[in-house]
């Protein structure tokens, strides 16, 4: 019984050794053929570098996909590139519904590029979807505009996001009172979603109610005064 253990353990040790490597491994093997099918589609066979190869290169439509947002990206750059670029986002903004898609698409680019590190700011708790049941939150700002103007309290924008797939979820609006600002980090709390529990962060020391509030309140505040 004791070598059917052993080797029981075994297994275990290298399911868990092996197992999240090859995930990884598979899934950027899956990404990557995917957007060499997609470029391959795409490109004339006339000027598709793979027609010329004698075997395949994996990961070539993502170097040219790469490349040539590289070239855009230098090209935008220069003063045709902004003339085209202004002369565009005006045609953009004439269009009655393409104008709305097309304003929202281009403020969560900006958002989430150009602001990658303060995107996601705390991981707190909220009362959601209703009160005694709490869920993983991340604040992503001040409460601003017409929603702050007709609450009572200070209120804070908290993304909620959805297990697996952190990036759907919930835009909900709480009072400052009530979120309970967490400790870990927001890749533990990322980390926390995606598993559904299953991995969660090392806990830490508990601060007394009176620090922990007045600690919660330095940092909300200096959440919000980020740019």
């Amino acid at each position: 019984m004791r070598v059917l253990e052993r080797l029981r353990a075994y297994l275990i040790a290298g399911l868990l050794v092996t197992g999240p490597i090859s995930l990884t491994f598979y899934l950027a093997w899956v990404f990557v053929s995917w957007i060499d099918g997609w470029v391959a589609g795409l490109l004339p066979a006339a000027y598709n570098p793979a027609t010329y190869m004698p075997f395949r290169i994996p990961g070539l439509g993502l170097f040219i996909v790469v490349a040539g947002l590289m070239l855009i990206g230098w090209a935008t750059a220069g003063y045709l590139g902004r003339f085209f670029v202004r002369l565009s986002e005006r045609l953009m903004n004439r269009m009655p519904f393409i104008r709305g898609v097309y304003g929202a698409t281009k403020q969560i680019f900006e958002t989430v590029l150009a602001k990658q590190s303060n995107t996601f700011r705390e991981v707190v708790l909220v009362e959601f979807p209703r009160a005694g049941m709490w869920s993983i939150g991340f604040i992503t700002g001040k409460t601003e505009g017409e929603i702050q103007d007709l609450a009572e309290d200070e209120m804070v924008n908290v993304f909620v996001p959805t297990t697996p797939n952190p990036t759907s979820g919930y835009l909900v609006f709480v009072p400052r009172p009530d979120i309970v600002l967490l400790s870990m980090t927001v890749e533990e709390g990322i980390k926390m979603v995606i598993s559904g529990g299953i991995v969660a962060p090392p806990a830490r020391p508990k601060l007394s109610a009176g620090a922990d509030e007045a600690n919660r309140g330095v940092a909300l505040e200096e959440v919000e005064q980020r740019p």
